[in-house]
């Protein structure tokens, strides 16, 4: 009998799927279509553990669909543009493009060998001419439709790179590479319409049914939909300030009114004030996200200007120019309620502004600061106490004043449902359910209000006296694409003096990026280029020069499922095609792509939908969606002469009962466990070690065994080793079934079908639901039923077969030599999928628990229609119920049928 040589097995099976063709996907009428597909790699060099489980469980998708009569596309890309390759070109002098297709071979040859059931004649790279060139042509026909546009914009500046820096490029504060301080810098930038779909957005989310709700959730809050009052404070020097709340119900507790360092009035003070142009400049250096804004320093400046409260004529504010205010969300102004808005808080404590309490929990009891520690310790309980805590001065308790702990808590509130914010749709609702003793006006207070009657108490105002109105406002802003780097896809415009932005003819596309290029100095190369950027305009043909700024490489990734149905075609995409292969049915990958990339791509879904590329039931362009766990490992790690932390490599270390050391030098190294896998950290496992040693069915089995698919699994050297025991042993276990020619009887060779039947439909199920590890919980279970069964050689080979064929999916190239070696004709990738006999599903025998007073003494198998009496002779009979009686009588018999015999002596 042969042993199991997983690399001969492996080679000689995937040289026969490429001979057939077997995974090329065609457009077909006589099956059903399945289209799945994992988020595309960026080619950073090497490909680990990680992207093994992520491309493995589509495999086991894709394979399953196939041998269930689908005709499926799945395909591979390569997400190529983007600041690493250029890092990369910076460092040694080379070229981004020849770094980056040089990392695509590279791990174009460490992924082939796991034996994905990949198109690989669809393949392209988003840095191909052929792609960008029609990722032109769709900025082309968006900017035709109205759906991109030209406009100033505050960004993320880097100085000492001199470009601009995504929101997850700013660490702190700094540019990510050159650590420079990052300034906050008034741009023309190009930028999507994705806000004038902010409602269909976040509506369609309810008809996504297969797609993870804490994804939908995360998709919502980012949109970020909310309710408010639009209305203008007038100035006391004459003009208005136009002012966006959520919570005009906090009206009554204004402190002052905020604006923008870049709203238009803060710049007109700028012009004849430098210590307002100082200011300016002081938060010009900080980042431009919310979140940024949040954890900087408060920082205020007082214009001098005052303004009227709407509801009180008499009642005179200041106006402050506040660094945390974002001049891209609402009006670029705001009130400030500080009894009610931590943030509001802490500037008005900074800056020594009155603190005015709006609302309390009904019946709330007024107690002094000193006992406001031991009741609003954590915010979470603020409630249960149900006390009121302020500040308590000498002459008496001041409502004016509020504790710092008290004022935060509708800001703090946490759910259960992953939310920790009050603009979340739960915490809104939850807010509006409350009722509270409210504020309104100066006379009082109105007991037992909700927050839901006080908002439209004020609105009502508002709205009667004219001076605003009820709006519906979105988190969601315009979508920025333009970057000041090379490698990326150039914008197809052109800048006339005479004509102004131009957009290229499509006949003159791709604009092809030059080669010659170098990163010897600071900035975007295009810039400096001594001819690219020189051209004719294309409306009047004198000269002109072309647009060097780039695409976001979010861009890149937002139509590529859109091109794989028709990569080769001269137009974005075909209708035909993408009307046959779209949507995709089944998309994979990580959350940390949640939000971005898959509001991107729905929105780039809609914009190609109305410019005719892609049909009207593709505006959600992913039916199911899931997010799979990472791959962990230990990180290994030792100092260096200067306290500094050295990695080492997995495979450099020898782990001993207390610990680990370098396998080369028995230095001891600190163990840091379950670490995400990370290439700084060189905890990675490369694949290919792992195939050389135990071949890439071992690999796959473990990746998709260990754990719910869903969470994380750590990868480890012992259960590697296991997994491939295991196939090793289900290899000699089918050889010999192969070779066996045993007799056995009718009632071992029913009882193993009829397992056989259980495993098919358990099996298939798993499969189906994701359930890969409990699938092979079952594979696991069923192998050990047949090694054990005295079934005769025809239903032990009829078992084997199934066997096979349902690890198929999870251990192609092991299958396929089993397949064969069990006389089957063909390939079993294209066998068509054991099916489940019902009726064998049904158990004819029970097995039923026999307790005595209550403690289990044995069991019993009975037909699963025998009369109660028979049920209780056979129980009384049990050797080991007999032992236990030891000739005891039993008082009675209480016989729950299918479930249990209890003995009561």
């Amino acid at each position: 009998m042969s042993r199991y040589q997983a690399a001969d097995i492996e080679a000689k099976w995937q040289k026969a799927w490429d001979e057939a063709q077997v995974f090329r996907a065609e457009r077909s009428g006589d099956r059903p279509k399945y289209y799945v597909l994992e988020m595309f790699p960026y080619p950073s060099g090497r490909i680990h553990m990680g992207h093994v489980r992520n491309y493995t469980m589509g495999d086991v998708i894709a394979r399953h669909k196939l041998a269930t009569g689908h005709n499926v596309l799945h395909p591979m890309g390569w997400d190529a543009f983007g600041m690493p390759a250029e890092n990369a070109a910076m460092a040694s002098g080379g070229h981004p493009k020849d770094w980056t297709y040089s990392n695509i071979a590279d791990m174009r040859g460490q992924m082939k060998p796991l034996g994905l059931s990949i198109d690989w004649s669809r393949e392209f790279a988003t840095c191909d001419p052929e792609y960008y060139g029609q990722q032109q042509a769709l900025f082309l026909d968006f900017l035709e439709k109205g759906l991109v546009y030209r406009k100033e914009a505050v960004v993320n500046w880097d100085p000492v790179d001199m470009t601009v820096l995504a929101n997850e490029q700013v660490i702190d504060g700094k540019g990510w590479r050159s650590g420079a301080e990052v300034e906050r810098r008034e741009l023309t930038q190009w930028f999507f319409k994705i806000s004038d779909f902010s409602e269909d957005l976040l509506d369609s989310l309810d008809t996504l049914d297969s797609w993870p709700a804490k994804v939908k959730l995360m998709q919502a809050n980012w949109i970020g939909k909310s309710r408010g009052l639009q209305f203008a404070f007038e100035r006391t020097d004459g003009g208005e300030i136009e002012v966006y709340t959520t919570r005009p119900d906090t009206l009554m507790g204004a402190s002052f009114v905020g604006i923008s360092p870049d709203h238009p009035l803060a710049k007109e003070l700028a012009e004849k004030n430098p210590d307002v142009a100082a200011f300016r400049a002081q938060c010009a250096k900080g980042g431009t996200t919310e979140e940024a804004l949040e954890k900087a320093e408060k920082l205020g400046f007082d214009t001098g200007l005052k303004v009227r409260h709407p509801l009180d004529p008499n009642w005179e504010l200041p106006v402050w120019i506040a660094n945390f205010i974002l001049m891209d969300y609402g009006t670029g102004a705001i009130f400030g309620c500080p009894a009610h808005d931590q943030r509001d808080l802490d500037f008005c404590r900074k800056y020594d502004l009155p603190v005015k309490v709006v609302y309390k929990p009904e019946n709330a009891e007024v107690v002094s600061l000193n006992e406001v520690n031991g009741i609003a310790a954590a915010v979470d309980d603020i409630w249960k106490s149900s006390a009121y805590a302020v500040e308590e001065r000498e002459d008496g308790p001041d409502i004016e004043r509020v504790c710092v702990d008290y004022c935060a808590y509708v800001e703090k509130i946490r759910f259960s449902d992953e939310t920790a914010n009050s603009s979340s749709p739960a915490a809104t609702k939850w807010l509006l359910d409350r009722r509270f003793d409210y504020v309104v006006d100066g006379s009082g207070l109105f007991r037992s209000m909700s927050a839901e009657e006080a908002f439209n108490l004020i609105s009502d105002n508002i709205e009667e006296l004219g001076v605003g109105q009820r709006v519906t406002n979105y988190r969601l802003r315009d979508w920025g694409l333009s970057r000041q780097r090379y490698w990326g896809c150039p914008i197809p415009v052109v800048h006339c003096d005479a004509c102004g932005v131009v957009p290229e003819r499509k006949e003159n596309l791709p604009i092809r990026l030059p080669d010659d290029v170098s990163f010897d100095l600071p900035g975007n190369p295009l810039d400096r280029h001594p001819t690219w950027r020189n051209c004719e305009c294309p409306k009047c043909g004198k000269p002109a020069q072309r647009e060097t700024d780039t695409m976001d490489t979010f861009v890149d990734s937002s139509w590529y499922f859109a091109r794989f149905t028709a990569p080769r075609s001269d137009t974005p995409t075909v209708l035909a095609e993408a009307e046959y292969w779209m949507n995709v049915d089944q998309y994979i990958g990580g959350i940390e792509h949640a939000i971005l990339h898959l509001l991107y791509s729905r929105f780039f879904a809609r914009a190609m939908h109305i410019c005719g590329h892609l049909p009207e039931k593709c505006r959600e362009p992913f039916d199911a969606l899931f997010t799979q766990g990472m791959v962990t490992h230990a990180i290994y790690v030792t100092r260096d002469e200067n306290d500094r932390p050295v990695y080492h490599f997995p495979e450099d270390i020898e782990v001993h009962e207390s610990g680990a050391r370098l396998g080369a030098t028995g230095e001891e190294v600190d163990v840091i466990p379950s670490a995400k896998m990370s290439k700084s950290k060189n905890n990675v496992v490369d694949p290919t070690t792992i195939i050389a040693q135990y071949g890439a069915d071992t690999a796959r089995w473990f990746v998709l065994s260990d754990s719910p698919p869903e969470r994380d699994v750590e990868w480890t050297a012992a259960g590697a080793e296991a997994a491939f025991k295991h196939l090793t042993r289900v290899h000699r276990l089918v050889c010999e079934i192969a070779d066996s020619s045993d007799a056995g009887t009718p009632e071992a060779d029913e009882a193993l079908l009829r397992e056989m039947h259980k495993t098919v439909h358990e099996v298939s199920g798993g499969v189906e639901s994701f359930g890969f590890n409990s699938a092979i919980a079952k594979l696991y279970a069923f192998t050990n039923t047949l090694a054990k069964s005295q079934a005769g050689a025809a239903a032990k080979r009829q078992a084997a077969t199934a066997l096979v064929q349902l690890m198929a999916p999870m251990t192609p190239h092991l299958s396929e030599e089993l397949w064969l070696r069990l006389g089957h004709e063909g390939l079993v990738a294209t066998a068509p999928w054991p099916v489940a006999d019902e009726a064998m599903l049904v158990e004819d025998t029970i097995t039923l628990p026999v307790q005595v007073n209550g403690k289990r003494r044995g069991e019993i198998s009975v037909p699963r229609d025998m009369d109660k009496a028979e049920v209780e002779k056979t129980a009384l009979a049990n050797d080991a119920v007999k032992r236990s009686l030891d000739g005891a009588q039993p008082k009675k018999v209480i016989v729950v049928p299918g479930r249990i015999v209890n003995v009561v002596v």
